[in-house]
């Protein structure tokens, strides 16, 4: 028996990196997967977002792992399309035990020089989208009376403040309001809400050039080789980035029962990044 034998997870963001990791883990222990993803580009997001292929790539790969899958295209900033995407989890499985709340985008400046739309973008998909999507499985797991384990995908940026990333800061610092407030409303019907706060983790959002240019200022067209080195400054540990299997297990324990007096948590994966460290002058 795996540690989630018979639940069902729907986890979103879930076409590739951190999203596509915990399908694959959850899917490992047992668990049924709904993988909802917008599968579109946003044009204030500088990097590549996931496509349909993408999503469809994740879906042969938990099939691979012998549990059920559906992917629905479904953007988290659109409560309607969440509700279909929920409805067909309820038809096809009939319930949803576990949700991750992990679809997030990033874009980079100032916090007087970001423009209203990049401020939106991330505010509406990396916090209101995680309430939306918290809001749509939260009645009916509810009404289920058997608890569940809502796992919201927030950052260390939700613990500490980074430069020019007011507008993601926000938002991830927002999470874990979001997962406070919920994890007291839901305690009384045993559904226990965490949060969980990776590091930069070794997926598209951090592998491009804009991102390491974000966190290598100065450094022109960094490759990721030079990245790997000169990013062991943000952590602790001497590692530059996390891996997405890393975020996957914490997630993991975190939906299991071996975490089940468990909520309320801000959860950081994150090489010591939140520590209240100094590196001392060279």
């Amino acid at each position: 028996m795996g540690r989630l034998a018979g639940k069902v997870a729907f986890i979103t963001g879930g076409a590739r990196g951190q999203g596509r990791a915990h399908a694959l883990r959850f899917a490992e222990e047992g668990a049924d997967i709904v993988v909802v993803d917008a599968c579109t580009q946003i044009e204030t997001v500088p990097y590549a977002l996931a496509t349909t292929e993408d999503l469809e790539e994740t879906v042969r790969l938990v099939k691979e792992r012998g549990t059920s899958v559906i992917g629905v295209q479904a953007d988290v900033r659109d409560l309607s399309s969440l509700e279909h995407a929920h409805h067909l989890a309820l038809e096809q499985f009939g319930k949803v035990d576990i949700l991750v709340a992990n679809a997030g985008v990033g874009s980079f400046g100032g916090a007087a020089e970001i423009t209203e739309r990049q401020w939106q973008d991330v505010i509406d998909i990396d916090l209101t989208g995680v309430w939306k999507t918290a809001r749509t499985v939260i009645p009916a797991m509810r009404d289920r009376g058997e608890g569940g384990s809502l796992i919201l995908t927030s950052s260390v940026a939700g613990l500490v403040a980074f430069l020019n990333l007011a507008h993601y800061t926000a938002a991830k610092h927002g999470v874990v309001g979001l997962m406070r407030a919920l994890a007291a409303e839901l305690a009384p019907h045993n559904i226990r809400v965490n949060s969980i706060h990776p590091t930069t983790v070794d997926t598209p959002m951090i592998d491009n050039v804009e991102t390491r240019e974000l966190f290598l200022p100065g450094v022109d067209n960094p490759s990721r080789e030079v990245a790997s080195e000169l990013m062991k400054g943000l952590n602790a540990l001497p590692v530059p980035w996390i891996e997405d299997i890393d975020v996957s297990n914490a997630a993991l324990w975190l939906a299991s029962d071996e975490a089940r007096y468990v909520t309320g948590v801000a959860l950081p994966i994150d090489a010591g990044a939140s520590a209240p460290f100094k590196i001392p002058h060279q």
